[in-house]
């Protein structure tokens, strides 16, 4: 008997953990100025692409940000402003298999 309890524990943890795992992913990464200096106060924009809901960070002293509980099959775009200057548009891919994937934003002036 502790055995068929001990084989159904194992086997609904791993359950468990697979679609904790499978279900969520998140991205993270830094906002620089053109001299690799971390940006405090710049915004951090994510986009689904699927529902155009838009997700928004400020970055703190180290220039930091982070976004949780993504969801795998959904592409996201990120893009960094502060004040007169924006980052290039990243994407984050469904083919990206990463749960935590980390994305550097580099701010240029704009033209």
């Amino acid at each position: 008997l502790i055995s068929v309890l001990a084989g159904s524990w194992a086997s609904a943890f791993q359950q468990g953990k697979k679609g904790e795992d499978a279900n969520v992913r998140s991205v993270q990464g830094v906002v620089e100025d053109p001299q690799q200096t971390p940006v405090e106060g710049a915004v951090v924009q994510l986009k689904n692409t699927k529902s155009l809901q838009v997700r928004s960070f400020i970055t703190q002293r180290e220039g930091n940000y982070y976004f949780h509980g993504l969801s795998p099959d959904v592409e996201y775009e990120l893009r960094a402003t502060f004040r007169e200057a924006s980052s290039p548009l990243r994407r984050l891919t469904v083919f990206d298999s990463r749960k935590k994937a980390i994305v550097n934003l580099k701010l240029e002036p704009k033209q």
